[in-house]
Formats: structure tokens, C-alpha cells, sequence
């Protein structure tokens, strides 16, 4: 186990982490666009990219700071989103060397992603502080440089070329939800009730006059609460 572990040098760590970087490029380039065209600055929408490095969590929390959302309701949107982070820091807190100190896993916990998480889970034998580094500093200058492209772009490009690549953010999601939902009918449920759920605020009378950020809270929970209530993971496939 401790030779395995060696092998991951902080150079294995770059190399692993360099098609994450190249996929975060692009998804991050839409991030930007959408923050600056949205009225944001070019380092406001970079500072935001580097001190979170999360897709959904940015999106979702961005979106509600351009539409003038209250602070309790973006901070409860982005921890709901972002709460997965937590568990796959659990499930990463088992695997890594012991020789890993406190401040190292407090350090490198910033940059678990779902990208990230499954690279790291993949290794054979502990993942050690050079190869985490390494994993995360890649796709971490690629979510920062796309996204600086992406917002410098916003005032060259012309509009219509701005529109077409400001999708780029919904094909992600839609890119996310898909594959799986075609594969598993409990995902496929879920995300239904999700849309169907997430229609009913946007249309019903009263209920449409909720805020966005209070909607995904309620739709993010309620839909998680189905999938735990009526699809619970088998004892069997946990251990």
C-alpha cells in the first residue's frame, strides 16, 4: 500500500488533472460571460471562480446577486448545493495517507470537486498531499482562466455570437442530468419531480411570486428527500 501510494507524485497529479482542466475551460468561459454580462466586473467575476471552484454552486448563487437576492437566501442556495462536497470530503477523508497533516486537509478540501473526487477515488493505495496538489492545481488554473476569458470576452464578441455561448451553461446541466437519467429510472423519477415541481413555481398563482433562490432551495430538498425516501441505497452496495 505505502509503494502504490508513492507513485503519486505531484507531476501524476497534473497530468490526471489536465482533461478536468480542459472540461473546466469551457464550462467556466459560460460563467463568466453570464457574470459580466450581468453587470458584474471582469475581477469580480474571476475573484468569485477562484474562492469557490463550483459550477452549480456559482451559477445558482451569481444568478441571485444580479437579481438583487438576500444574503440569507443565497447562502442557504449555495449550501444546499454544495452539501455534497461534504460527503465526498468524508468519503476522501478515508482514503488519504496518514501522514497527511490537519492543515494539509483543510488546505485541499477547497479544491474537491465531483471531477476531482472522481479521479482521486480511482487511485490504487492513499492519496497523498503531492499527488492532491497536483490533481487540484490543474483544474483550478482552468476554471480561473476560463473564466477570465469568458468575462473579457463579453464586451468583443457581438451579441448574438455572446447568446449562443451563454447555453453552454444549460447544455452543462443538461449534459449532468441526462446519461444517468436514461440509465436509472429512480434518477429519471427524481429529476421529473424536480421539473414538474420547479413548473409549479413558475406558474401557479401565489406561488410564483416566491423568490428563485427560496424555489431551488425547495425544489433541491424536496426532490432529495423522494430519492432518499423512495430509493434508499441497499445496505449491500454501502459496504
Amino acid at each position: 500500500m505505502k509503494i502504490m501510494s508513492e507513485q503519486l507524485t505531484f507531476r501524476k497529479g497534473l497530468k490526471d488533472g489536465l482533461p478536468i482542466c480542459l472540461g473546466y475551460i469551457s464550462v467556466s468561459f459560460a460563467f463568466g460571460m453570464m457574470a459580466t454580462q450581468g453587470g458584474l466586473p471582469v475581477w469580480v467575476a474571476l475573484l468569485i471562480s477562484m474562492t469557490n471552484l463550483t459550477s452549480a454552486g456559482q451559477v445558482a448563487g451569481t444568478a441571485l446577486i444580479l437579481s438583487g437576492g438576500l444574503y440569507v437566501e443565497i447562502a442557504v442556495t449555495t449550501f444546499v448545493i454544495n452539501i455534497r462536497y461534504m460527503l465526498m470530503s468524508l468519503s476522501l477523508s478515508q482514503k488519504v495517507d496518514e501522514a497527511m497533516t490537519t492543515l494539509q486537509r483543510w488546505v485541499l478540501s477547497f479544491g474537491v470537486t465531483d471531477e476531482i473526487f472522481a479521479v482521486a477515488m480511482q487511485q490504487k493505495g492513499s492519496i497523498n498531499a503531492r499527488y492532491f496538489s497536483g490533481l487540484i492545481l490543474t483544474p483550478y488554473f482552468g476554471w480561473a482562466l476560463g473564466t477570465f476569458l469568458g468575462a473579457a470576452a463579453t464586451g468583443i464578441l457581438p451579441e448574438s455570437l455572446r447568446s449562443a455561448l451563454g447555453i453552454a451553461i444549460y447544455g452543462m446541466f443538461l449534459a449532468i442530468i441526462i446519461p444517468p437519467s436514461r440509465t436509472s429510472k429512480p434518477i429519471r423519477r427524481v429529476v421529473i419531480f424536480a421539473g414538474v415541481l420547479s413548473c409549479l413555481f413558475t406558474w401557479t398563482p401565489g406561488l410564483n411570486r416566491l423568490s428563485s433562490g427560496w424555489v431551488i432551495i425547495v425544489c433541491a430538498v424536496a426532490a432529495s428527500a423522494l430519492a432518499a425516501l423512495r430509493y434508499p441505497v441497499a445496505k449491500e452496495a454501502q459496504t
